[in-house]
């Protein structure tokens, strides 16, 4: 079970013209914006990271909008293979991971092995990651899943960390989520 005081969501690379080749991506873009606002609404720490955005490009702005602060930068296909970012993991101190972005099969599958390496507990949210063919997010989710990722969606990951149906902030999930 994971809760909203330990978990944390690490965005992995969703950047320009890359992000749009996406497989199924405008569903993606809506499934991150959506994870992403539930996420602060529970306040749920979130880490986000670029893979060269000089050369790649920004976060895309439909969900660079949604998060806070500044992304990391790496040049790293996993995001623990870069110091700031495994130092700014190691600081959050939260034993479970959710974990969307892309490339499912490249830097969101390094990024998943290397947590889980390292004892983190990690969720992948299957609908909000993609890879620019569907062979390719499937062969990643499968990996992920049988290195001992679990695997989740937005709704499901927004729920279980949420855990009851009252209060202020089930009101505006449900007015995200629909």
């Amino acid at each position: 079970m994971i809760t909203m005081e330990d978990s944390a969501l690490l965005i992995v690379d969703v950047q320009g013209k890359l992000a749009q080749q996406m497989h199924e991506s405008s569903a993606l873009f809506n499934n991150l914006s959506i994870l992403i606002q539930g996420a602060k609404l529970l306040s749920v720490p979130i880490v986000w990271v670029e893979q060269l955005p000089d050369k790649l490009g920004l976060t895309h702005s439909d969900i660079a909008q949604y998060l806070p602060g500044n992304a990391f930068e790496k040049s790293t296909f996993s995001a623990w293979g870069n110091s700031e970012i495994r130092s700014e993991i190691e600081k959050i101190n939260r034993r479970n991971w959710i974990v969307a972005g892309i490339e499912c099969h490249v830097c969101v599958y390094q990024t998943v092995r290397d947590l889980l390496k390292m004892h983190y507990n990690v969720h992948v949210v299957t609908d909000g990651v993609s890879s620019r063919t569907l062979e390719n997010k499937s062969i990643g989710l499968q990996v992920m899943q049988a290195a001992g990722a679990k695997l989740t969606s937005t709704e499901m990951v927004l729920f279980e960390l949420q855990q009851k149906a009252e209060g202020e902030e089930f009101k505006q999930m449900i007015k995200l989520i629909k």
